[in-house]
């Protein structure tokens, strides 16, 4: 029986900084995954994801990704590796603070009044304004632009690799290809079993993300649903004009409800990276589609269509991710009802890498001493409507 002050199953975003941060701290810790992240079959891949400071999904979120920013930055200084790219962001809403995005209406508008609230640098921008700045949107002209210099992107695969590589030489020891079976509560800690060990520890930080509601079982699987998301690398016919100077990330909003928008990137590395998400067909990760078909290339194409010039009809490269999603669209950061001694990490509803790397430490200071620096309430599992 192997043991450990502190297991961390599932080594995506939440876990791999989950365990970085305990390994920091001291505590004889174990991660375990079904996988060798970083890898292609949950939440934490696909090269770039966004990150922006004033977040919209309400103001709880802001010292996290702040916080994020700066550790991001750390480990960059302490391994030479690039996680972070600030190359500004953009939010586009063609009908200025009706547009509903992550299950949050008026978006732009929460976006600006976090943006006020903690002073985040940031311009408001009209139509012309947007288009003399960034002449790649095709606007209709009756669009807001929220502009944040400091927002741009980070590599997830790159931040998972880099924090698993520190955790372990700080002591950590990781187990992948490795499936955990069922997670028991004990008198003075937990018990994991898997396929192919058994292990005890204090405590259990659980960042399994699309497998969570089936390894923790109710009231989570109420309250969670996976979904299937498609990426897209389109080709430019001018690849420079695409490049992080030339062009920030961006969130187009161009209708009122949840589906009417699309996000991108600027060109890093093959083509530019724009998709959309949907929250209408779950699956299961152990059961969905994993091949793009050519209808839903030709979809997102007609979305790039007379909004962005000069991409496509290339797509040079496609891939698929899940989301695991609240139907309010937040996180759950919190104990398991069952146990204190189980923490579960996010899942964090398609939105959730921005703010990983201090997530990573919020439960580490949880797990280890009962208490963290932010304040987690917004997160708690009560607060987590149930699908209807």
């Amino acid at each position: 029986m192997k043991t450990a002050d502190v297991a961390v199953v599932g080594l995506g975003a939440m876990g791999s900084a989950s365990l970085y941060q305990l390994a920091r701290r001291g505590a004889r810790v174990i991660g375990i995954d079904r996988h060798v992240p970083p890898h292609t079959y949950g939440s934490s891949h696909g090269e770039t994801r966004i990150t922006r400071q004033a977040i919209g999904e309400g103001a709880a979120y802001v010292p996290l990704v702040l916080r994020s920013h700066q550790i991001w930055r750390e480990l960059e200084a302490q391994t030479g590796a690039s996680l972070f790219l600030a190359c500004g962001g953009l939010i586009l809403s063609g009908a200025v603070g009706q547009a509903l995005h992550h299950g949050k209406p008026q978006f732009l508008q929460r976006t600006l009044e976090a943006a006020r609230q903690f002073g985040i640098p940031h311009e408001v921008l009209n139509p012309a304004q947007i288009e003399a700045r960034f002449p790649q949107f095709s606007l209709k002209g009756d669009e807001t632009g929220y502009y944040e210099p400091g927002a741009g992107l980070v590599y997830p695969e790159r931040c998972v690799q880099v924090q698993l590589e520190q955790a372990q030489r700080l002591g950590a020891a990781v187990h992948t290809g490795e499936t955990v079976r069922r997670i028991v509560p004990l008198k003075d800690g937990v018990e994991i079993e898997t396929d192919q060990a058994r292990y005890q520890a204090a405590q259990v930080v659980v960042s399994a993300g699309a497998w969570a509601a089936e390894l923790l079982g109710e009231p989570l699987a109420r309250v969670l649903r996976v979904y299937r998301q498609v990426l897209f690398w389109l080709e430019a016919h001018d690849p420079q004009a695409y490049l992080p100077e030339r062009f920030p990330i961006f969130i187009w909003m161009f209708g009122s409800a949840e589906g009417e928008h699309f996000y991108g990137f600027p060109q890093v590395s093959q083509g530019v990276k724009v998709a959309t998400e949907q929250a209408h067909t779950p699956t299961h990760p152990d059961q969905v589609q994993r091949q793009v078909t050519q209808a839903e290339t030709q979809a997102m194409l007609r979305y790039v269509q007379g909004r962005l010039k000069g991409l496509g009809p290339g797509c040079l490269k496609s891939a698929t991710c899940l989301y695991t999603s609240t139907a309010d669209g937040d996180f759950i950061l919190d104990h398991h009802p069952d146990s204190e001694r189980i923490l579960v990490a996010s899942p964090c509803s398609g939105h959730g890498f921005k703010h990983s790397a201090a997530v990573g430490e919020a439960l580490a200071e949880l797990a280890l001493h009962g208490q963290t620096p932010f304040d987690l309430t917004t997160f708690r599992l009560a607060r987590r409507p149930a699908w209807s």
